[in-house]
């Protein structure tokens, strides 16, 4: 398994991230630690979280997924053979959310102390703050990367021109730079990415987390109609591929993997991978059955034909 860089940074790592939405919601601690055990032990390194998850939750105050995971952090002594990320921004309160310098400062304690970590090796901006100037967000972290309380920063959901911006702006400060975005992207959502954001991000050597690799699951192959997904927790997110072109890929990822051997899940995140800019497409898992389902996407390689295929299904109506 090749390993990939997290843009120009020094960190590298396995071509798929496990995503840490579910330790603590989904994925009891037990299961969580099982999880994180076989991820890790299959040669797998990059863990992304965020101290939202699972504020969403009834109940849940956020931070739940951070303490899962240190928690096995501890319990494993596996920090060194994890590439650690975390994000910051998105609200958790009053008074608890942005980018400003004064928040930076204490997310960041909060999560080092849920963690049982000194430090965060991937540190992300979880939501673009309009209101804090990009030079000030900037600084703070560098101030935390001085600190060594983080390695390396990125960004999540900032648009394609923002993130040129904090491009711009850290060159002419002489400031960290995002080495790596989030954005949304899949098979579903597709051409906002391939039109504003994978020029910008292949020219500047920018290393790509994709979230939603699987479209909340409608990607795995397991729904065939929207009836299949009626009355169930995820059926909200789900509703909006119940359309003629989301149910085309459907039935697209049958085709191929009816003749590849390989299943729905694996391809999708296998096309993605095939692009050259990729870093590593953020997915979740609640079983032992699904995750290694999901690594032996990491391997696998799409022949010219079958992404062809997977294009033309996926093309814009």
């Amino acid at each position: 398994m090749k390993m990939r860089t997290l843009g120009r940074s020094p960190l590298k790592v396995a071509p798929l991230a496990f995503g840490g939405n579910v330790f603590g919601w989904t994925a009891d601690e037990a299961t969580s630690f099982a999880l994180l055990d076989a991820f890790v032990d299959a040669g797998f390194n990059l863990v992304d979280t965020a101290d939202v998850y699972s504020y969403w939750v009834p109940g849940h105050r956020g931070g739940e997924s951070e303490t899962v995971l240190g928690k096995w952090l501890k319990r494993s002594g596996n920090r060194e053979r994890v590439v650690l990320a975390t994000k910051l921004g998105k609200p958790m309160g009053p008074d608890l959310q942005g980018l400003s310098p004064v928040y930076i400062a204490r997310a960041v304690e909060a999560s080092l102390q849920r963690l049982q970590t000194d430090y965060i090796d991937l540190y992300q901006a979880h939501d673009d703050d309009a209101q804090t100037p990009l030079a000030d967000t900037l600084g703070a972290f560098s101030r935390l990367i001085e600190q060594g309380k983080v390695r390396v920063i990125g960004a999540s959901n900032y648009s394609a021109a923002r993130f040129g911006e904090a491009l711009a702006v850290a060159q002419r400060h002489l400031l960290p730079r995002y080495e790596t975005l989030q954005p949304e992207y899949n098979l579903y959502e597709r051409f906002a990415y391939e039109r504003d954001y994978a020029p910008l991000l292949a020219s500047e050597q920018v290393g790509v987390i994709p979230y939603f690799a699987l479209a909340s699951g409608f990607l795995t192959g397991k729904y065939r109609s929207a009836a299949d997904f009626a009355g169930r927790a995820r059926a909200g997110m789900l509703s909006r591929y119940d359309q003629p072109r989301g149910w085309r890929i459907v039935e697209a990822l049958h085709d191929v993997a009816a003749r590849s051997g390989a299943t729905p899940t694996q391809l999708a995140i296998a096309w993605q991978l095939a692009r050259p800019e990729m870093t590593a497409p953020i997915a979740s898992a609640t079983t032992l059955t699904q995750l290694g389902e999901l690594l032996k996407a990491a391997t696998l390689e799409l022949s010219a034909a079958d992404r062809a295929a997977l294009d033309d299904a996926s093309r814009e109506d």
